[in-house]
Formats: structure tokens, sequence, C-alpha cells
């Protein structure tokens, strides 16, 4: 058992020891054979601290949102709002809400002559506004995510803090101007129509014969012409449509080509070798992702799309598809798109996400309701009513998060869309749709840049720190338990290697608070060690023979030492929940370093022990 959890600890931190080891040209490299992200998601993330990097609060401005939610406004009003407004500057850790209904109910607001669409009486208005806020949290949370995705970090961070608060961590980033403008800009909900097959099938071939021979798209796509092909698909595939006035069609039934590519196919065909067939999209496999964006930069690829008139966009997910021979690939969907928006989202009014009416096609199942002011709905109308049986992307800065068949021409803006797995993903879009202008102001509050240097710093003094903590201990260890010592050395060894083995399977982000958990965690595994060498020595004092002095050594032990690490686990956890970043950081090291310690102390050391004891002639314990 103890030889199988070692091997599994040297497996799960051994892309962490490689990927330390890597030079920036060597990642640039695996980069661009689509291995390097294989090699980071098993890698223990670093946090700002010790990488460098942004951490920025935004503050999403609630009581601006309320003021644009009102129908009516009077002096009244607007006093008590701004008196919130005053009230939150002082103290701005207060609950927005709590500080909204006791100034209201202070200068005895009629919230429904107010809020007359929310409701009737106070209490369900304010119900109803709690549920706006945190909605337009949430919008602002996926158009935060959507920018940050383009920013190019590799570990984003965003949540929420609170009601009205966003933590964004931007792990390796310096530029401070570029992502003020990345967060506080609005997002672009655009409507594509997408190009037919014939066309794209047609541009495939021309983008092939453009970087035929070209050597810097064959060192770009080496390691990968080996495996990904797409067929030509014939252009009289028939769109199934599945609801009323849009419909999808079902992805997860078509199949790629599994044929695998040899090197004269790939020079034939540089650029579809790298891709899949998946019916009415193209399906690019997750790890040539990286080669396909280069391909489409190269300038002579650009003309050809020019001449179209198109573009083309990503998916902003990567889903499963089957393959052929049964197996699960992982891919993102490539759309030739119009190099011109139909639409964008200003002229989207509302998107909720419902189930489908009793009597309708869609009876019991997601849909979302669409719908625009009159200027959308004419130009909508004119869309609609020309590209019948044709895709239209949903495009929200510059990623297709949905790409629905047109069924009919829709008049008058109301529309409906379905197709959805489960109201969940439902509610995702509608999110998207409304996602096209903030739902209100958003504030940097705090910003901290971290400097890449300090960062490095932070990991040297750290790793100091570690290597001179953990090397007293093991001369102290040795000198005063002599062969016991070098036991009990050994366990707190491998208690670090499964603490960092635990963490990079957890794809946990270990801070400078957590290498100090790490440094606590080598002085509670070898406390547990002390305790038992004592009882064992006591032992030997009283006569016993080493096999029985052992065993008694930890029977006697073990209860005191599961006391005192259980409260410390109550301890970690209780930082866990409730802590932020650096404490949780820390929580998390000190939580999995206990627990390892208990096994690595307990367990590895009295299995040692039993296998010195059990041998026959063995009369003296170094102890």
């Amino acid at each position: 058992m103890i030889g199988l959890v070692l091997l599994w600890a040297m497996w799960a931190i051994w892309p962490t020891i490689q990927y330390q080891g890597l030079s920036d040209a060597e990642k640039e490299t695996l980069r661009e054979e689509g291995k390097l992200d294989q090699i980071e998601s098993r890698t223990i993330k670093q946090g700002l601290d010790l990488k460098g990097g942004m951490y920025i609060v935004l503050e999403v401005d609630l009581p601006t949102l309320l003021d644009n939610l009102a129908e009516n406004k009077d002096s009244k009003f607007l006093r008590s709002i701004a008196t919130v407004r005053d009230k939150l500057s002082q103290t701005p850790e207060a609950d927005f809400f709590t500080l909204f209904t006791n100034t209201s109910n202070q200068n005895n607001l009629k919230l429904s002559r107010y809020y007359y669409d929310y409701g009737s009486s106070n209490s369900d208005i304010l119900a109803a506004l709690g549920e706006e806020a945190e909605d337009a949290i949430n919008r602002v949370l996926e158009i935060l995510v959507n920018r940050v995705d383009q920013f190019g970090v590799a570990e984003p961070t965003i949540q929420k803090q609170g009601t009205q608060r966003i933590i964004v961590e931007l792990a390796g980033i310096q530029d401070s101007e570029r992502a003020r403008a990345l967060l506080e800009s609005t997002a672009l909900l655009e409507f594509f129509i997408v190009k037919d097959i014939n066309t794209t099938n047609q541009l495939m071939v021309r983008i092939d014969q453009a970087i035929k021979g070209d050597e810097s798209i064959a060192a770009i796509t080496k390691s990968e012409v080996a495996e990904e092909t797409i067929s030509s698909k014939d252009s009289d595939d028939e769109t199934v449509s599945v609801s009323e006035l849009f419909g999808e069609t079902d992805d997860t039934e078509t199949h790629s080509d599994s044929a695998v590519v040899d090197e004269n196919i790939f020079a034939e065909r540089p650029f579809s070798a790298m891709l899949r067939n998946l019916g009415q999209t193209i399906g690019v496999p997750e790890k040539n992702v990286y080669a396909v964006k280069k391909i489409l930069e190269q300038p002579e690829v650009q003309e050809k799309l020019a001449a179209v008139g198109g573009i083309f966009l990503f998916s902003h997910k990567a889903e499963e598809y089957p393959l052929v021979d049964g197996t699960l690939e992982t891919m993102y969907s490539l759309y030739l798109v119009e190099d011109e928006a139909e639409l964008t989202g200003g002229v989207v009014e509302e998107a909720k996400a419902n189930l489908g009416p009793q009597g309708s096609t869609s009876a019991g199942q997601p849909i979302v309701n669409l719908s625009m002011n009159s200027d959308g709905a004419r130009k909508w109308s004119i869309v609609t009513g020309s590209n019948v049986g044709r895709q239209v992307a949903l495009v929200l800065d510059k990623k297709v998060h949905m790409a629905p068949n047109i069924k009919e021409k829709i008049s008058g803006g109301g529309t409906l869309i379905e197709g959805f797995a489960d109201i969940n993903e439902a509610k995702d879009i509608a999110i998207v749709l409304r996602a096209g202008a903030l739902p209100a102001p958003v504030d940097i509050i705090e910003e901290r840049v971290i400097g890449p240097s300090l960062g490095a710093d932070s990991v040297r003094s750290g790793t100091l720190s570690v290597i001179i903590g953990l090397g007293l201990v093991l001369i102290f260890m040795l000198i005063y338990y002599r062969f016991s010592g070098l036991i009990a050395d050994f366990a707190l060894i491998w208690n670090i290697v499964l603490v960092l083995a635990v963490l990079a399977s957890l794809q946990a982000t270990l801070t400078l608070p957590g290498i100090a958990g790490l440094i606590l965690t080598v002085g509670m595994s070898i406390d547990a060690n002390v305790i038992i060498f004592e009882r064992i020595r006591e032992e030997l004092r009283k006569g016993k023979t080493p096999k029985a002095a052992v065993n008694s050594g930890y029977d006697r032990a073990l209860t005191t030492i599961i006391d005192a690490n259980m409260t410390t686990v109550i301890a970690a956890l209780v930082l866990w929940q409730f802590g932020t970043g650096p404490i949780k950081g820390f929580a998390t090291v000190l939580f999995w370093g206990i627990l390892v310690s208990m096994f690595t102390s307990i367990f590895v050391t009295r299995t040692i022990f039993n296998s010195f004891t059990s041998r026959k002639g063995f009369t003296k314990l170094s102890i």
C-alpha cells in the first residue's frame, strides 16, 4: 500500500517538476505542438504572490442599478438612494439591501410607486429587486469571463465576493492599463449569419492551396499531422430543425473522420488535416486550436477570407464528440460567418429562460424567449426572412455561444430559441443574450500589481525557508533518535512529497501562506513521531523487548496524536470555509498536510519498525 501511494505521488508531482525545468523557448515549442496545456493542467498552480500579476476588486454600483430600474422618481426617492450611497461609502462591507430596506422604512417609501412592475408590497418588491441585482452580477461575471479569456491568462480567478463585489486575479499579467480597459469596457453581443457548407468547403480548399509547402506552417503543425483530418462534406446535407422558429442540428449524432493522416496527405492539405467534420460545423481538436489560430493569422489566409467576405470564429467552450471507433474527442467548433454582424446586442430588450408552454412543440422543454426593440425587430424580420434554413451565430466578444437554425421569418422581434440540454444551459444563453451592455456601472475599488521579480523573490525565500526548516528538523531527529530518527526523516520527506502531489491532483493554487502551511505541517508531522518515540523509550526503560516497546509506544501515543491533529483539522476547515485568498491557501495546505502526516508518521513509520522488530535475533532498537 505504501509503495502504491508513493508511486502515485511521484506520478502526480512529475509534471510540476518537468514544467519548472522548461525554458521559455521550450514552452513555446510545446504550446505550438498542443502539448503544453496537458502539462500545465497537471502542475501545481502558483498564486499571485509567487508568480506575480494583478489582483483587482470590482464593485457593481447597485444604487445606480436600482435608480435605473425605477419607473418613477421623485426627490424623496432620490434622497433615499443618495443616503444609501453615502452609508455604503462609509461602511463598504455593509449589505446594500439591508441599508436600502432600512432607509425605505425610515423615509416611509412606498416602493410600489417606483417599482410597480415588481410587486405590490415592499417585501415582494425587495425580493424581486434582489433577484435583479443577482442577475446583474451574473451578467457582469459572464462579461468578465469572456474578456479575460481573450486576455490570454492561463489560470484566471474570477469570483463573487459578497453581494456586489467581484475579485479578479490575473496571474502573470503586468499591463495594468490594458487590464483596466479590458474589465471596464462593455461586452459586445452580435448576431452573424453562418456561411453555407459549399462556401466553407471551397474556402478550405483555397486555404490549403495557399499555405501548401509553407515551411513555417509545417513547423507549427509538425507534431499533429499524423492525428487529425477532415473530409469534405457534400453540399446536399439537410438541416434538421427542432423548434418552431429556431432549431439546432444534433451534432452528437454526426461522425468525425477517423482516417489517419500521413505526411503525403498533410503536404497536400495542411489546413484541412487539422480539422474534423461535424456536419454543419467544423471541429477543431483541443490540442490543435493554437496551431489553427496561427494558420488563420497568416496574411495569405486573411486574403482568402476577405475574398469571400467571411471570418472564422471559435465556439466559447470545448465539447466532447463521438468518433467512429466509439471514443470521445474534445473539440471546439469553428464557424465561417459573414464578416459583418447583422445585429448587435443593443437591440435585445429581454431574454428569459423558461419551460415551453403546454400545447406547443416545446412543451416542458427548456427554451429562451427573446424580445427586441422596434428597430431590432424590423431588422430581425429582414434578416430571418432572407436567410430561412441558415444558421445564425450568437457571438459574445467574438466567441460563438450558439448557432441555431432559422426556421421561418420572424416578425415583431419575439423569438423562441430551443434545443437546450437542460434549463441551466438555457439560463446561460439568456445571460449571454442580456450581456450586450453592462447592467450597472462597475468600478475598480482595489488594484494591486505584483511584479514578477517580487514573485520570484517570494518563491526563493519561501523555498529556502522550507529547506532550512526541514534540514534542521532532519538533523535534530537523526542526532537525537539515531536510526529511529532516520525512519522519521524518511516519513517526513515523503509527507512533503505527498502534500504537493495532493495539491497537484486537486489543481490547487500554492501561495506564500501555503508555503507557511507546508512548514507548519513539517512541525506537526515530526511532533507525532517525537511523542511516539518518547513512549517507546519509556517502554524500553521498563525492560520490554523492542517489538513490545514499539507496539505499546504506538498504541499509547495514538489517541494523543489523533486528538491533537483533529483539533487542528477543525481549525483548518473553519479557515477554509470562511477565509478568502491567502487564508484559504494556508488552510488548504494545512488540512491536507495534517491528514497526510497522520498517514506517514503513524502508518508508514510503524510499518518500517515492524519489518525490523519482527526479524529473528533483533534485540536492540537504536532510539
